[in-house]
């Protein structure tokens, strides 16, 4: 139970004076007009009030990484508090934040544009290609991983149908009646995400994530409170239970964690909601502090797991001998802790994580592509003509096995946490103010997502090299990546913080959406 607390008082503290050191490195300045306010194209710049651009932000980010991962990632027993407390104050929160910054200081550019104006060209066509394979990924993930819990709600009678017991038959049809209600529930899903990601972002997005973030806080303060009072205690951390039965937590707990302690699709994220934000003054609060409550969420979660089952041994039981039941841990912790009535809401608070982050995925996809081939989507017909060929392609991807999806998402997004933490720290650089914020983490990230693809096993897809060696050439590239940044920093051109900048006289972007937007909304 300490070590709970501990975070919690941790995680706020961070959030206190980490964050404000943070923040004041790019100078937020509340006269400076945001893209919210100047390029307003009631689509997608649309300036929302701050508290629904909270809400939207954390539920973006806040997919099945905060509850999933931290429930995976507490089979390494206490030692996942370490990363989730200081991941999420030293790289995700300063990785989401800056991601936002970037966005809100270059007219709400988006990710790759970021990465193409801060890194070049090149490396902006690869990041774009990058992204949205991730965000197709990401969309597909969270299709299946809610439709997967919506149908085990569902009552047994009418999932599994009625087919006698104790024959071959009746098992088959059982699991074809099942197969069908998931299919179901996966195309009501996808009409879902359809909408969100067509329809401008105040229409739908910014007024139902509210009612959704009331399930979320029911699982989230039902669980806490469990902790506090109830019977799912944390083990003590302690150097005897540290490392549970000596499996190595390098690198592979800090993909498996993911989005409770830093996401590279958070990236994406942050320059959705820069184009809704109407002052600078609120940038720490949502975007810093989203990342803080999404690390008190996974907190939550890596403690509720080791907890409920009494250690690391009982936790991997009832995640079943391929560690993949993740979703009937969740459903049984919450009917334990809250009732069936609370278990059911909470359930539903988990439900709702994923697919708010599902919906803009797509719609970050929709973004990207529409400016990578100069788009604009103020049509209503330039959207369709985007989104369409992205839910084919994702599809497609549904008749893939959902553990072959996850593995390189989870690869994947950190290898672009590291992107966007380097661009933060040439965007920090030009301006002359703690680049080492983002360089330092962005060294670690590097370090560690060379190492896992290096030293992971071939049958999951990478080299399977032996652990010191993958680890001694993760940390040369890592060296390296810092070295070639520190060489090129003094050389970099100087980029002013002046909130009269340039305001006068209208950016590309904003010229670009002047040209091409003809008045319609929708």
């Amino acid at each position: 139970m300490l070590i709970f607390l501990v975070g919690i008082f941790l995680l706020a503290t961070g959030y206190v004076f980490y964050g404000k050191l943070t923040a004041t490195a790019v100078h937020p300045d509340p006269s400076r007009p945001t893209p919210a306010i100047r390029l307003a194209d009631g689509v997608d710049y649309v300036s929302m009030p701050t508290w629904r651009v909270f809400l939207v932000q954390l539920l973006n980010i806040a997919g099945l990484g905060p509850v999933f991962g931290p429930i995976m990632g507490a089979l390494w027993g206490p030692q996942v508090f370490l990363w989730i407390v200081f991941g999420a104050i030293l790289g995700g929160a300063v990785h989401d934040f800056m991601a936002g910054a970037m966005s809100i200081r270059n007219d709400g550019a988006g990710l790759p544009s970021l990465i193409g104006h801060y890194l070049g060209n090149f490396a902006r066509h690869g990041a774009t290609i990058f992204i949205l394979l991730l965000m197709v990924l990401v969309g597909t993930v969270f299709v299946k991983a809610p439709a997967a819990l919506i149908v085990h709600l569902l009552p047994a009678d009418m999932v599994f149908g009625w087919a006698g017991q104790g024959t071959t038959q009746a098992l088959n049809t059982s699991f074809y009646h099942a197969t069908i209600w998931q299919w179901i529930v996966s195309a009501i899903v996808f009409a879902y995400y359809l909408i969100a990601t067509i329809l401008p972002v105040d229409k739908l997005i910014g007024r139902v994530y509210p009612f959704f973030a009331i399930a979320l806080l029911v699982m989230v303060i039902g669980l806490a409170w469990a902790m506090i009072f109830g019977e799912m205690n944390a083990p003590d951390f302690t150097l005897a239970n540290l490392h549970p039965n000596h499996t190595p937590a390098w690198p592979i707990i800090f993909i498996t964690v993911s989005c409770g302690a830093i996401s590279g699709f958070h990236a994406t994220q942050s320059p959705m909601m820069a184009r809704c934000l109407s002052n600078e003054k609120y940038m720490k609060p949502v975007f810093y502090g989203a990342m803080i409550a999404e690390g008190f969420i996974a907190l939550i979660w890596a403690s509720a797991a080791q907890g409920y089952y009494g250690g690391v041994a009982g936790l991997a039981k009832a995640l079943g001998p391929n560690l993949n039941n993740a979703a009937v841990v969740v459903h049984t912790i919450c009917n334990h802790s809250m009732g069936a009535f609370g278990g059911f809401l909470a359930v539903l608070g988990v439900i709702v994580l994923p697919i708010t982050s599902g919906d803009t995925a797509f719609r970050v996809a929709r973004l990207i592509l529409g400016d990578y081939l100069h788009l604009p989507q103020t049509r209503i017909r330039n959207r369709y003509i985007v989104a369409l060929p992205m839910f084919a392609i994702s599809i497609l991807l549904m008749f893939l096995p959902f553990g072959v999806i996850w593995r390189y998402f989870g690869w994947a997004n950190q290898t672009l946490a590291a992107v966007a933490l380097w661009t933060a720290a040439v965007f920090l650089a030009r301006r002359g103010n703690r680049w080492w914020l983002a360089a330092l983490p962005a060294t670690f990230m590097t370090v560690m997502t060379t190492t896992f693809i290096l030293v992971e096993q071939r049958s999951k897809g990478c080299i399977g090299m032996d652990d010191t060696t993958g680890t001694i050439i993760g940390i040369v590239l890592g060296a390296t990546a810092l070295g070639v940044f520190l060489w090129f920093r003094p050389r970099l051109t100087p980029e002013s913080d002046d909130p009269a900048k340039d305001l006068d006289a209208p950016s590309e972007l904003q010229k670009e959406i002047e040209k091409n937007t003809d008045g319609v909304a929708c």
